[in-house]
């Protein structure tokens, strides 16, 4: 439930008070937040599955944003298209994140309606 309020919230901000990036921070913003967007992916996986810790959240979203807007900027500095290396492993992380999130709910559902299903069946047997 935080999480839909912060994204409302942020959505608001966003509408109320526009803003634009300069075109010359465009790569670099692009960058952090698909790093940023692959941190959010992974932590709710983790809240998901009972295993979240903010701390290493916020580690993470920090420490992947830098490394995503160095890259960037090493590649820049020398000509390469580096930030490259940041969009395939992002995105590739973003795809297994939403890949596990879905098998977990999928299988919880399952585990749960076998439960249930075992429990009525263990009340029809003491009943007889």
């Amino acid at each position: 439930m935080l999480e839909i309020v912060g994204l409302l919230v942020g959505l608001a901000v966003g509408l109320v008070f526009p803003w634009t990036i300069p075109s010359q921070y465009s790569l670099y913003a692009a960058t952090g937040l698909l790093a940023a967007l692959d941190s959010a992916l992974g932590g709710f996986r983790a809240r998901v599955v009972g295993d979240f810790k903010l701390d290493m959240f916020l580690s993470g979203t920090i420490g992947n944003a830098v490394i995503a807007v160095f890259l960037t900027w090493l590649g820049q500095s020398l000509g390469l298209p580096l930030y490259l290396a940041a969009v395939v492993v992002f995105g590739t992380r973003m795809f297994q994140n939403f890949a596990e999130i879905r098998r977990e709910l999928l299988t919880s559902r399952q585990k749960s309606a076998k439960i249930n299903q075992d429990m009525v069946t263990s009340e029809e047997e003491h009943t007889r």
